[in-house]
This record gives structure tokens, C-alpha cells and sequence, in this order.
């Protein structure tokens, strides 16, 4: 990519010459050239449709007399480096194919920075990028920390071939200036280059909007948005001016956006020209050239001979060779270069070759104008004068108004009229009217503005408004309000227009309005409304016309009263009146009786109100409230509503009595008597199970209580209620409890002691023989004391019978017990007590039970007895890790006292946990252990009386390895083997043994024989030649032994034949002496901190190593930690203070010999040392202050 000359931007407006035919190699590398030149003054972002971009060399370049030589163009791009004082990467030229995307970096170093530089990217000379950014430009910038750097980036993405040309960058800080300029080509992907519409090319739009053509710059200044137009077809503009008369080609120029009208023009008139082929020039001068002012321009032509001689001239008069014009040879091109182009400069030009020449036009074309101050939006009020102002870039400059889109041009009598004062430019509208509102722009060459005015009629002040009026039947209505204008004004009743008549007046007094009416109706009643003329403003009032709201009880009687049969449907019906229409609420006991559809329900209507009741019941006997109100006042009412109805059914009787077939009830009246005295009562009786209800008396029952009879024993029944009264018969009541005609049961038997102890007594007995149909619910036992009773014979069977009062009975058990044992507590030593037991049903207690004779409460010694489990009379067995739980019952009264034994000596509860209870005594090892294997001894005891038992448990483990594993013999494929049993068996017998083999090379074992039960073995069928060794492991019943033990000796299948020996090597000697092999190194240690002292030593056999402080061994010393790795020997003094100073030394011994060495330890601190260090005190100085401290005391140290 060739470097881009430093230059002033400037575009070139030319016509694209024709293709160029087939030519030889030089001369295309002198077209190649001449277009890279030609780019110069010619940046592809202004060129006209079809000419190409191309990058710019001036290599072997040849100077005409009067020419700048090439060192004023190397000083003069030395000065331009030498300006650069912010810039230390410059973007650089590049090309791009269209459709792709490419990035221009620009670097300003930051070290003398105080704050970030601004950049600015253009696009020719005044093209501002910043607004273009979007879809296809993007902006962006870093900054690196470490290297102060500030990085601008600028990316095209998706090029187009319109984006081709001449980009400048500037930064600026404070009072620092630096740009630089670079090209960009854009080339098509197919190779040709397409055509560039003018039209899209000059094309207007919105604000930054990306179908902007490149050389609308008017779109770039606006900052309101404009009201878009619809899209137009495509016209083309030549055909449009060549068509069109002069007096119309402003007009075209505005419509389609053409800034630049005569240079359109003097192009169109070159166009229409015919050029004759000249025999002189292979390449002519194009038709037209177009330069910004201040730019630079280059025309060059192309010479068939390269001797002729070449003059260029302006206006018809020669130039002279200087340095605003500069002549440039190259080949047989010839170059005119025109600096710092100005207005005059806008003239023909030509060049003559021998008797042919060629003529061109230049165009100097200035900046266009921009709009600097945007116009705003404004309202205003009719009447109002209006000004709308802008500012532009130059002073009396071109400007064009338009409303709405449509020009604006004053006249003699029009209301609107521009001022221009300077750069301002004002547009005046006098007397504004609503016609006025608009949309206003204005457009220069360079841009447009637009803003929106809004013309709205001057506010109505209310200064009296209307207000809402209620009104009696028959009194005035006057509704009145007042405005800040004397306008007319319509009055209008519910939408509609209001005319006067003698019952209505409508009164209108300067700024006043009134509507009066004389005696009010119900139908003046409504939404009134005044509206101002001309305004949209509207005045409202509502007024009501009301009347008290009145209760009409005529129908009723004195004490308004009516009465409703129960079950029958009430609709009472009271004529209601008032204005507005009142609202009637009907209510009983302070709750409203709402409308709807439920059973008490209440009916409106505008002249009466109902309350309906549509099945009548006792419940809505009461008082009935009936207001009504409205506007104009309430009215209240009273009405008394009675219900007449059968009796409640009275509450679920009561069973008091039962016997064997009858029982005694009794309930209580109904609540409610249905307004009328109760007759009397019906009974009924059904079985439980049945559902057939039995009527037991056919005359009423004056009485609330009843005896029914003839029922069956054991039977459930239930009894109900019906009251009577002159409305008849009542719902039945609810059913009584189920009851049962039940007789007592007979009384328990076989009544004994089961246990005595010295203040408990424990009874058992049998159930009674004959329970009956009642069931049995449990027992009660009861005793009394003797001496308090006097006995008597029974005649019956011999048992003794007690006659004594009731009340010196004591119950045993508060609460009914099921079972036919228990234990009465609480009882004094050696006292004497009588026993009953009585059973109980739901009939009642039966006739008791008594004990034949006293029973003496003291405990009966009861010898001792274990009953050992069938499992625990053989050995106990049980692996290691396994739990061991033994539970051995025992009997014994008193409770008797336990002991364990193992082994003769008495067991460690913190090894094996014993829980003893009154029955039985449990052993529990968690995880059992060899040691606990042995005989286990129990001893049960009850004062003299004792019992033992003894319990074997064995705790078994896998057995180890077997002692020697020998080769006996080893003949053809045969190896006979011997071992030795293990001496560890597991503590159980040896079950067998397993034997392994492996072959030497693979070290593979595989099982050749288990289960063997015998100390020696033959192993056969072994493969000739290989070498093989053996292993056996022990078996018990726990399994085989975690080692093996392995033949020493390995067993060679030989061959037939010559035994080969193998050699016989005499081992080495690795025994050593001591020796260091890194000393000790005299160390400066920290009071406080851990100090360590290394050194490494070597010998076999291994050496022992011993430290020593002052040739004092150090044993077994909390403050010393030793240690010995692979050789290396630390010792670690922890914390030392100045005391532990001194000389350490290590000495290694073995069987070879010793060594010592040693070393200085000097602590350095303490106590002293710490205070000076906090008290701020350097340690150096601390340092020598101890080292003369201990100088001058040297006993001390």
C-alpha cells in the first residue's frame, strides 16, 4: 500500500475518460503512475459517476525549470513531521473491496496530558465524520494505563465504492494542533468500476441518516427532524437541466438537493461540446475540474511524442513555472500542479503540444452555507406578532423560508416579511391566526431547520362558574356565572338547546348570563350547560328538584300487625311517595334486608315497596323496619310480623334407671312452643339396630317422665320425644343415648396371693363364671386391715365371709384395671390385711370376693436360680469387630445381689458394659477383641442362698501366616514342600492351608492346592525350565491369613541333561563411618522466633544421631524438636530467648566410628530488645547498646 503525500484536501469534479485500449508495458506503468497522481487532487468521495480511485506515487518523478526540486519537497515534509507534537502514530492509507470492512488507528501519546485530547475525523475538508457514525462507521477509543497512550480507531464496515477518497485527521489540546491525511480506495470485487449517480450523490436527507449522498453536507447541520416526504421515482437530473428552461434551474437545484448549480451548469454545457481527436495528446485534459477554495488542483495530459514541447495557459495568457504553479514531467505525461486555489482561479484553462491544444474548466466552489443557530418552537396567541429566528455561517447569505413545505414569499400587503441582519435572519408574522399554525423551515446551500409555531385563541377566565343547585318541588331555579368576556353564549339541558318561554328566562347582562326558573317541576331537573361562542370552554350545573319521601299504612291494623301461618308464602305490599324517587331499606333487629332472590327478600318499586317472604318459619316472628330517604328527608315505619307454628321437638330424653326389662326416663319441655300451650307428649322405643320406631302410649303423657317396660335383656334401645299442641304434632326429638336392660355379673373366683413382699402384696384371680349380656368393663380390689372386721363361717364352701361396713374398704385401683392381677402398694411392714375383688359392668359392681384368711405383708425369701440360654452352654464364638450382647434371666427374691467374673478376676465395666435388672443381667462388648475371650463367671446371691453359672466366650480371629516354608526335594515336574503351623492360630484351630506358585520371570502367583489339612505337600505337572517359587497361607474358620509365607529358595525344573551352575559373586561392602557431608553454619537467631540448625550426614549401617548444647546432650527437652530425613538432621529450637545461645554441635554415630561438629547459635533480642523496639529506639542501636551492656558485665553473659 503506497504512503499518502501530505496535502490540503480538495475534490476534483471531472468526467471519467473512456477505457483505455491494450498498450505496452510502459505505458501502462506510466498511466498506473498518472492516475496515482491524479488522486491527489481528486479524492473518490467527490468524484463524478465512473471515475475510479486510485493511491498516489511520485517515484523517478522528472522537474521542469522553475520546478520545486525534490529536497523543498523533502523539507517541506520534514516540516510537517516536525509539527507532528501530539500525534505518534498517524493513520495510514489502505484499500478495501467492497462489501469489506477497514480500520485507520491513530496514537497520541499522553505523558504530558492532563486531560484527554479532542479528535475530530473528516471526510474531504469539512465533512465532520462524528455524525455519520452508524450502521457503517464506527468511532471508538481506549486508553492504555501503563503506557499512557490514547488509541482513536476509526472502522468502515460494509465499504462502499462512494466511501472512497481523501480522510483527514486533527487533534487538538489546548493550545496543540496536529492532523494528518490519508487515502482510502474501494475497489469492486468484480474488477470494473460502476458508475456514481449525481443524483444520490447530492442527495439531501434527515439528520445523520445513512442514506445521505457523500456531498450532502446541509443533512450533517440539521438538528430537528424534518417531516419526511414520500419517496420519489428516480429522475435523472442531467436530462432534467438539459430539458429545462434557465429560469427553472433553481428551482430543480432546491427540489433535488444540488448545492453547487454552476458548476452543474458549466459541466452540462461542456458535455454538450464535441471533442475533436487530437494527433498530439494520447490523453486530453477532462472537461471540467472542481476544487474546494484553498485546495489544490492538478491537470495532466498525455503526450503521443514525447519532444513536443508543452505551454499551459489561463485565460489565453501563458503561466510561468512558480510556486503556486508547478510543472511536473513523467514520461510522456505532463503534469500542472495550481496551490492554494482561490476565486480567480476560476477560469479556463489550456495546453498546447505543437499545434493541437486542449481546454478545461476550473471551478472554485466555496463552503456552503450552514444553519449555526437552530430555529425553535414557539407559541403564541391570536394577535400576537411572531418571530422566527436563525443564524448561519456567512452574513447576507441565500436563505429560503417555507411553511409547510411550500415557500414563503412576501408581498406589499402579506402579514409575513423576512429581516436579515447580518448572519441573523428573522421571519415576521403579524396579527397571527390560527391559520398560522404551522410548520416552519428554513434552507440554505448547506443546510435546513425547522420548527413547529402554534397560534391558540387568548385563555377564557371563568370568574364566576355555575354551580350545582337543589331545589324543593314548586321553588325558583336561578343559575347564574359570569366570564372575562362579553360574548354570547348558548345554554343547552341534557344535550339539548334551551329556548325561552314564560316558565323559563334566559338573562344575558355584559359578561353576566342567567337561566331563571319560576317553580320548579320534576321535569326541570337535569344537566345544564352554558358554552361561550368561539371557544370550546363549556359552564356546568346539575340541578335537582326533590320531595320528602311519605309512608302509606292504611291497610294495617291499629297496632300494624300482621300474622303469617308457618310454611305459608307473606308479600306485603306499602304504598311509598317523594322526589326524587326515595330509596326504601327494609331491616329487622339492625340488619338490612337486601334484594335478590333468597327466601326474606324485599322488592322496590317507584311508588311502593314489598317485603316477600316465601316459606314462612318461626324465626321470622319480630319487628320489621321500613325507612325511606332521598334528598328531601327520611320517613320511618314499624310493622310487627307474627308466625304461628308447630312445637319445637323437645331435647334428647335421659336414661336414669336401667333393670333387667325396664328403665326410667325423663326430658325436658321444647323451647319454643309454636305460639300455642303444649298438650302433652308422645313416647317411642326402637332396638338400636332396627330402624322401625313402636309407639308406647296412645294418650298424652301430662308428665315429663316415663317408665317403659317389657324390653329384652342384653338388647340396646332408644327412646325419643314428640310434643303436642293445637297446631298439631312436633318434629321427634332426638334419640336418647343407647342403653342396655343389664343384670351384675357373678362374682370372680379362684382369688390368690401371687407375690409379698415388705410393702407390696400382689392378687391374682380368675373371671367370674357367669358375665351375662352386659359384658365385663373390669375388676375392682379392694382390702382393709385386721382388727377391723369380725369373721364368720359360710355354710357354702367353706370360705370365710366377712361382715364389716362398707366405709372401711379400700379401693386398690382409682381407675378400672382389665387384667386379672395387681399389686397393692403402700402397705406397712408385718401388718395383716383382708382382700375382695369385685367384678364390674355397665350394670354395676358384682357381689365381691373375699380371701379366705389374712395375708401378712413381708417379703417370703425365694433361693436364687439362673437359667442360662440353651445357646450360651457351649462356647460362645465370635469374630473380632463383631458386637457381643448376652442376656441371662435369673430368679431371686429379695432382689438378689449379681456378680461377674473373668477368669477369677472381677471384669473392667470401662472395657465390657454390664446392665443389670430384677429379672436378668446383660453382657455387651461393642466390637469384641481377642482379649476378651476366657470364661466368664456369674454369681447370683439372696442373703444366704447363692447360684453360679460359668459361660465360655471365644473370640476368634484369621490365623497368620505359617512359620517356614522349606523345599524338600525337587525331582523331574515335582517339588515337595514343608512348613511350620503358624504361631498365631486366631485363637481357634487351623482348618487347612492354601499353596501358591509363581514363576520367577512373570512373578505371577496362581493357587495350585486349598482346603490341604496337612504341614507338607507335592506340587506336580511343573513346566521343565522354568523357575518357580511357593507360597502358603494359613486358613481357620474366620479365612486365610493375611500374609503368605514364601520359599526362600526358588525350585529349577531342569532339563535332562547338563546342569548349569550359576556363578558365585562375593557381595559388596556398603558399611561406612560417619561422615557430614554438610556442616553445621553458625547462625543469628531472633528471640521469639523459631530457629533451626541443618546439616546432612552419611553412613551405613545408619549412623545415630545425638545434638548437644555446651557438650551437653539434649534429652527429652520440650523446647527442642530433632529430625531425620533421607540424612538431612534439623534441629528446631522453638522461641528461643538469649539464654539458648551458644555452641550447638551434632554427633553421628555406628558401629564404623563417630563424628561430631558445631556451630555458634546468637540469639538476638529479649526483653530489653522488644521494649526498645517499642519505645521506637533503631534496631542498630539497640544492637550496640546490648553489645556494651554485656561488655561491661561480663559475668552476666
Amino acid at each position: 500500500m503506497p504512503e499518502p503525500t501530505k496535502k490540503e484536501e480538495n475534490e476534483v469534479l471531472a468526467p471519467a475518460p473512456a477505457p483505455p485500449r491494450e498498450e505496452p508495458n510502459k505505458e501502462k506503468e506510466a498511466r498506473t503512475s498518472r492516475a496515482k497522481d491524479e488522486e491527489e487532487a481528486s479524492p473518490p468521495g467527490a468524484l463524478p459517476p465512473g471515475l475510479g480511485s486510485r493511491a498516489l506515487e511520485r517515484k523517478d518523478s522528472e522537474w521542469s525549470v522553475g520546478e520545486s526540486p525534490a529536497g523543498e519537497e523533502q523539507d517541506k515534509q520534514n516540516a510537517d513531521n516536525q509539527l507532528s507534537t501530539l500525534f505518534v502514530e498517524k493513520p495510514q492509507g489502505g484499500t478495501v473491496k467492497v462489501g469489506e470492512s477497514i480500520t485507520f488507528i491513530a496514537k497520541v501519546k499522553a505523558e504530558d496530558l492532563l486531560r484527554k485530547p479532542t479528535i475530530k475525523w473528516f471526510k474531504g475538508k469539512w465533512l465532520d465524520l462524528a455524525s455519520k457514525a452508524g450502521k457503517h462507521l464506527q468511532l471508538k477509543e481506549t486508553f492504555e494505563r501503563h503506557s499512557r497512550v490514547y488509541t482513536f480507531e476509526m472502522q468502515i464496515i460494509q465499504a462502499k465504492e462512494n466511501y472512497a477518497g481523501n480522510y483527514r485527521c486533527e487533534v487538538t489540546y489546548k493550545d496543540k494542533f496536529d492532523s494528518c491525511s490519508f487515502d482510502l480506495e474501494v475497489h469492486e470485487s468484480t474488477g470494473t468500476t460502476p458508475n456514481i449517480d449525481i443524483r444520490s450523490a447530492f442527495k439531501r436527507s434527515g439528520e445523520g441518516q445513512e442514506d445521505a449522498g457523500e456531498l450532502d453536507f446541509s443533512g450533517l447541520l440539521k438538528r430537528r427532524e424534518v417531516k419526511q416526504q414520500e419517496e420519489e421515482p428516480e429522475v435523472d437530473v442531467w436530462e432534467l437541466l438539459k430539458n429545462a428552461k434557465p429560469s427553472e434551474y433553481e428551482k430543480i437545484a432546491f427540489q433535488y438537493g444540488i448545492t453547487d448549480l454552476r458548476g452543474m451548469l458549466r459541466r452540462l454545457k461542456r458535455m454538450r461540446r464535441v471533442e475533436k481527436k487530437s494527433a498530439a495528446f494520447a490523453k486530453v485534459l477532462d472537461p471540467a475540474y472542481q476544487v474546494d477554495k484553498g485546495g489544490r488542483v492538478r491537470f495532466a495530459v498525455e503526450l503521443a511524442d514525447p519532444k513536443l514541447e508543452v505551454k499551459w495557459y489561463k485565460n489565453g495568457q501563458e503561466i510561468r513555472p512558480s510556486t503556486k504553479y508547478i510543472f511536473e514531467h513523467k514520461g510522456c505525461e505532463r503534469i500542472m500542479f495550481i496551490n492554494n486555489c482561490v476565486l480567480t482561479d476560476d477560469s479556463e484553462y489550456f495546453v498546447t503540444a505543437g499545434d493541437d491544444k486542449c481546454s478545461t474548466e476550473l471551478f472554485v466552489r466555496e463552503a456552503p452555507v450552514t444553519v449555526t443557530k437552530q430555529l425553535e418552537d414557539k407559541r403564541a396567541y391570536c394577535g400576537e406578532r411572531v418571530e422566527l429566528e436563525c443564524e448561519v455561517s456567512e452574513d447576507d447569505a441565500h436563505v429560503k423560508w417555507f411553511k409547510n413545505g411550500e415557500e414563503i414569499i412576501p408581498g406589499p400587503r402579506s402579514r409575513h416579511y423576512i429581516k436579515v441582519d447580518g448572519k441573523r435572519h428573522i421571519l415576521v408574522i403579524d396579527e397571527a391566526t390560527k391559520a398560522d399554525t404551522a410548520e416552519y423551515s428554513v434552507m440554505t446551500t448547506g443546510g435546513q431547520s425547522s420548527a413547529k409555531l402554534s397560534i391558540d385563541l387568548r385563555p377564557l377566565k371563568i370568574l364566576t362558574p355555575l354551580t350545582d343547585q337543589t331545589v324543593n318541588l314548586g321553588k325558583e331555579i336561578c343559575l347564574k356565572c359570569e366570564i372575562s368576556e362579553n360574548l354570547s353564549g348558548k345554554w343547552t339541558k341534557n344535550g339539548l338547546p334551551i329556548q325561552e318561554t314564560d316558565h323559563l328566562k334566559i338573562v344575558h347582562r355584559g359578561r353576566i348570563h342567567k337561566l331563571v326558573v319560576a317553580n320548579a317541576l320534576v321535569e326541570d331537573e337535569g344537566d345544564y350547560v352554558f358554552a361561550p361562542e368561539a371557544y370550546s370552554v363549556t359552564l356546568t350545573a346539575k340541578v335537582h328538584v326533590i320531595d320528602p319521601p311519605k309512608i302509606v299504612l292504611d291497610g294495617l291494623d291499629a297496632d300494624n300487625t300482621v300474622t303469617v301461618i308457618a310454611g305459608n308464602k307473606l308479600r306485603l305490599e306499602i304504598p311509598i311517595s317523594g322526589e326524587p324517587p326515595p330509596k326504601a331499606t327494609w331491616s329487622r333487629a339492625d340488619k338490612a334486608i337486601m334484594e335478590g332472590s333468597s327466601r326474606i327478600r324485599a322488592e322496590h318499586y317507584p311508588d311502593t315497596t314489598t317485603l316477600v317472604i316465601d316459606v314462612a318459619e318461626k324465626d321470622d316472628s319480630g319487628v320489621y323496619h321500613i325507612n325511606l330517604k332521598n334528598e328531601a328527608g327520611e320517613a320511618h315505619a314499624a310493622i310487627k310480623v307474627k308466625v304461628v307454628d308447630v312445637p319445637d321437638p323437645p331435647v334428647a330424653p335421659n336414661v336414669t334407671h336401667v333393670g333387667d326389662d325396664w328403665c326410667i326416663m325423663n326430658w325436658e319441655p321444647p323451647v319454643y312452643d309454636g305460639g300455642s300451650p303444649i298438650l302433652g307428649y308422645f313416647i317411642e322405643r326402637k332396638k338400636k339396630q332396627s330402624s322401625r320406631w313402636m309407639r308406647l302410649n296412645f294418650d298424652l303423657c301430662k308428665e315429663t317422665t316415663f317408665e317403659p317396660k317389657k324390653m329384652i335383656e342384653g338388647v340396646a334401645y332408644e327412646v325419643r320425644i314428640f310434643a303436642v299442641n293445637a297446631i298439631g304434632l312436633s318434629k321427634p326429638s332426638m334419640p336418647s343415648k343407647p342403653f342396655v336392660p343389664l343384670a351384675v355379673t357373678s362374682p370372680p373366683t379362684l382369688l390368690a396371693v401371687d407375690s409379698v413382699t415388705d410393702t407390696t402384696v400382689t392378687m391374682k384371680w380368675r373371671p367370674p363364671d357367669h358375665i351375662g349380656a352386659a359384658g365385663l368393663d373390669g375388676y375392682v380390689l379392694e382390702y382393709c386391715f385386721e382388727g377391723s372386721t369380725s369373721a364368720k363361717q359360710s355354710g357354702e364352701n367353706g370360705e370365710a365371709a366377712y361382715d364389716l361396713p362398707e366405709d372401711s374398704w379400700i379401693v386398690a385401683n382409682t381407675e378400672l384395671i382389665e387384667k386379672t392381677k395387681f399389686t397393692i402398694t403402700g402397705l406397712p411392714t408385718d401388718a395383716r390385711i383382708f382382700v375382695r375383688v369385685k367384678a364390674v359392668n355397665a350394670a354395676g359392681a358384682s357381689e365381691p370376693k373375699y380371701y379366705s384368711q389374712p395375708i401378712l405383708v413381708k417379703e417370703i425369701i425365694e433361693a436364687p436360680k439362673i437359667r442360662i440360654p440353651r445357646h450360651l452352654k457351649q462356647t460362645y464364638i465370635r469374630r473380632v469387630g463383631e458386637a457381643i450382647n448376652m442376656v441371662i434371666p435369673f430368679q431371686g427374691k429379695p432382689r438378689p445381689e449379681l456378680t461377674w467374673k473373668k477368669d477369677g478376676a472381677r471384669i473392667d465395666k470401662n472395657q465390657i458394659n454390664i446392665r443389670n435388672s430384677e429379672t436378668d443381667t446383660i453382657i455387651f462388648i461393642r466390637k469384641a477383641e481377642r482379649s476378651h475371650s476366657g470364661k466368664y463367671d456369674l454369681q447370683v446371691k439372696v442373703e444366704k442362698f447363692v447360684e453360679t453359672a460359668s459361660i465360655d466366650i471365644q473370640v476368634v480371629d484369621r490365623p497368620g501366616p505359617p512359620q517356614i516354608v522349606k523345599i524338600n526335594d525337587v525331582w523331574g515336574e515335582n517339588v515337595a514342600l514343608s512348613w511350620v503351623p503358624p504361631k498365631d492360630d486366631g485363637n481357634t484351630a487351623i482348618t487347612g492351608y492354601t499353596i501358591q506358585k509363581a514363576d520367577k520371570k512373570s512373578m505371577e502367583w496362581f493357587t495350585v492346592i486349598e482346603h490341604y489339612h496337612r504341614t507338607s505337600a507335592t506340587i506336580t505337572e511343573l513346566v521343565i525350565g522354568n523357575e518357580y517359587y511357593f507360597r502358603v497361607f494359613a486358613e481357620n474358620m474366620c479365612g486365610l491369613s493375611e500374609d503368605a509365607t514364601m520359599t526362600k529358595e526358588s525350585a529349577v525344573i531342569a532339563k535332562d541333561g547338563k546342569i548349569y551352575k550359576n556363578p558365585v559373586y562375593e557381595d559388596f561392602n556398603f558399611t561406612e563411618a560417619p561422615m557430614f557431608t554438610q556442616p553445621l553454619v553458625n547462625t543469628y537467631a531472633i528471640a521469639g522466633y523459631n530457629a533451626t540448625l541443618n546439616c546432612s550426614v552419611r553412613g551405613n549401617p545408619k549412623p545415630k544421631i545425638t545434638w548437644m548444647k555446651n557438650k551437653v546432650a539434649i534429652v527429652d527437652d520440650p523446647r527442642y524438636r530433632m529430625f531425620s530425613n533421607q540424612g538431612v538432621c534439623t534441629l528446631e529450637i522453638r522461641k528461643p530467648s538469649p539464654y539458648d545461645g551458644g555452641t550447638y554441635s551434632c554427633k553421628a554415630v555406628n558401629d564404623l566410628g563417630t563424628m561430631e561438629i558445631e556451630c555458634k547459635l546468637e540469639v538476638k533480642g529479649g526483653l530489653n530488645f522488644c521494649r526498645l523496639l517499642l519505645q521506637g529506639v533503631p534496631p542498630n542501636v539497640i544492637d550496640s547498646y546490648l553489645r556494651d551492656l554485656h561488655s561491661s558485665n561480663p559475668e552476666e553473659s
